[in-house]
This record gives C-alpha cells, structure tokens and sequence, in this order.
C-alpha cells in the first residue's frame, strides 16, 4: 500500500488539536506521526475533492489548525531515511523498532500504554494476534514476553515487511501474513490475547470478530482512540459479552482491557 503524507501546523490548544486530527481520520488518513499525517494513497486518489473540502471545514471548526501541504511518501528505502533523520530510541527490554512510512517506532502513546501493560503480563505458553500490526512493535513484546505463537497480520504489505524486518532486529518469531480479520488464517484459530491499535471505527466494526476469536477466559486489548470515545468502544464491548478489566489513558488517548465472558455457565 501507497501513501501520501500530509503536513498540519496544529493548535497550541491540545483539545482542539486532538478534535482535528480525530477528524482527519474520519476523513481517511489513518496514522500521525508528530505534524505529518498519513494517508492511504488510493484513499486521496479517490476522494481527493471531498478530503480537501473535510479538512478546510476542520480548520474553520477548530482554529490554530492549518495544512500546510500533501505529497506521496516516496516508496523507496524508508528505513535508511528514518535512520538517517531520526534518533533511535531503545524501547524497554531493549527492543529497537526501525519504521517504515507511516508507522510509528513504538513511543506513541496508544502503543506505549500497550506496551507497558505487556510488560507487566506473562505471556508463557500464550497465543497472541496483533490485529493491524504496523512495525509489529506490539507482536515483539508479546513474543518477547513469552507468548508461545504470535500472529502479526496487516492489510498492507508494507506493514507486513517491516514487521518481518523488525522481528528479524529483535531476534523473535512470529506468524505474519497480508490479511484482515477475517481471513481464515485467523477465524480458524483461537487466542489467549488479542492486540488491537488501530482507528475507532475499525475497532467498533471488529467488535464481534473479537469475541469470535478469544479462548475462555482470553483477553482484548484495545487502543488508539480517544478518551471521549471510549464510552462508545466500552458499550460495543458489552454488547459482545466483554468485561472491561483494566483502563488507562495518556495525553486524552485511551486504551481499555476486555475479558471475554465465561461462555455457558463453564
């Protein structure tokens, strides 16, 4: 997948920041890395005239915000770019994550809060999904952690070869392949553990695939959404018979711990 990247000069107001990059992703842009955001080139091809009317509605609505300019993101050797204009940061248990366009190196803080709450379980013996995997950040600390099989899937190939990249860094295994959720590779399999990082809408569409997929007693664990939005997630949870186990947020974003119920009274 091709993206285009697109550079705002955001509000000093964090709330009315927050509020126009939420929009921009309700528009179709599906990652933000600092004042560049991305999006999925076909999505800007397609929708061009309608995505540039949305973002000059954003900018009335929630002053301070301004786009600056939109250029495809070259499809060439990313990491070398990324080495060569950005610090490295080394993540706890010494995990280094190299990204590729559009996907973050792990200090986000919809990843970070993951991240922490994998450093705290142990994962021995466990099945692990990292739903829209990214750098595959996520599908490492699971592994690093113990988890006996971890499946990192993504729709975008890109994404993919990273995370094959990246485990290949870290020295870690893991199943990876081009695929939704509901690819049979995934609905055929059960999990102990299921990591989802990815956009509000996409979470609420996949609510039900998730409680599909958890072994009894097996876990969800959600972020990249907003605070004011979890209200929203909470309430699609329980309609999919998931108990909110753990919440935490950072800077207004949230990330909330489902259990699945226990199935026929077993």
């Amino acid at each position: 997948m091709k993206y285009h990247v697109a550079q705002f000069q955001f509000a000093n107001n964090q709330t009315l920041q927050d509020l126009f990059l939420q929009g921009l992703f309700d528009l179709g842009f599906d990652a933000a890395d600092g004042e560049m955001v991305y999006i999925p080139s076909s999505v800007w091809e397609d929708k061009e005239t309608e995505i540039r009317a949305g973002i000059a509605t954003l900018e009335q609505t929630y002053e301070g915000n301004k786009w600056l300019n939109i250029s495809s993101c070259p499809d060439q050797n990313w990491n070398a770019e990324w080495e060569a204009t950005r610090e490295k940061i080394t993540l706890p248990l010494g995990v280094e994550i190299v990204p590729h366009c559009a996907f973050g190196a792990g200090h986000h803080e919809t990843t970070s809060m993951l991240i922490n709450a994998l450093l705290q379980e142990d994962l021995s013996g466990k099945r692990v999904l990292d739903n829209g995997c990214g750098t595959g950040v996520l599908a490492i600390f699971a592994a690093k952690r113990g988890a006996e099989i971890v499946d990192a899937i993504d729709i975008d190939e890109n994404a993919v070869n990273n995370t094959l990249e990246n485990a290949e860094r870290n020295n870690v295994a893991l199943r990876t392949k081009v695929c939704n959720l509901s690819d049979t590779i995934v609905t055929h399999a059960e999990y102990d553990l299921i990591l989802s990082n990815i956009h509000k809408n996409i979470l609420l569409a996949q609510m039900p695939t998730y409680a599909t997929l958890l072994r009894k007693d097996g876990q969800l664990w959600l972020s990249g959404f907003y605070t004011h939005d979890a209200p929203e997630i909470l309430h699609s949870a329980q309609l999919n018979d998931l108990q909110l186990i753990h919440s935490a947020s950072e800077n207004d974003w949230q990330m909330l711990c489902f259990k699945i119920n226990l199935r026929g009274g077993l």
